[in-house]
């Protein structure tokens, strides 16, 4: 289970609440991109094939691999350019995916802060986010489950 539409959200509410000063207080506002990169970029009907395999225990990276995929494939080079397109070459990134920060800054534009975006943990989400954090070091602040 994915949360896009918490995480989409949760951007919202964080930029309608950060602190404006120096330039930020004459230019409020942000951006939320989304791209259609749907089971980390393997598309659609391949990630319920994936899924498949993760219900037979393989995690959500070897799953991608079975399938003949590369563990990650989504590529940020168009949010880059949909965000140099209007001027924009310094963001405060919400993620918790490193990989995020680094196509980006390779694509121009440099994450000036990263801030970890909450995950909502669940026993059904537990395996799946550790996985994120271990595997792919992932920022994530599991805790304990509820």
């Amino acid at each position: 289970m994915h949360d896009r539409g918490r995480h989409g959200l949760a951007a919202v509410r964080l930029r309608a609440s950060a602190p404006r000063s120096g330039r930020a207080a004459r230019r409020p506002g942000g951006f939320l991109l989304y791209l259609r990169q749907e089971g980390r970029g393997i598309r659609l009907y391949e990630k319920l094939d994936a899924y498949s395999l993760q219900d037979r225990g393989l995690d959500t990276y070897a799953a991608n691999g079975a399938l003949g995929h590369g563990e990650d494939e989504r590529d940020y080079q168009t949010a880059a350019q949909m965000l140099l397109a209007v001027g924009v070459d310094r963001i405060r990134l919400l993620r918790n995916n490193p990989d995020k920060a680094l196509q980006l800054e390779a694509n121009g534009v440099a994450a000036a802060e990263r801030v970890p975006a909450l995950v909502h943990l669940s026993s059904s989400n537990a395996r799946h986010l550790t996985t994120k954090r271990d595997h792919t070091g992932h920022t994530i602040d599991l805790g304990p489950l509820p």
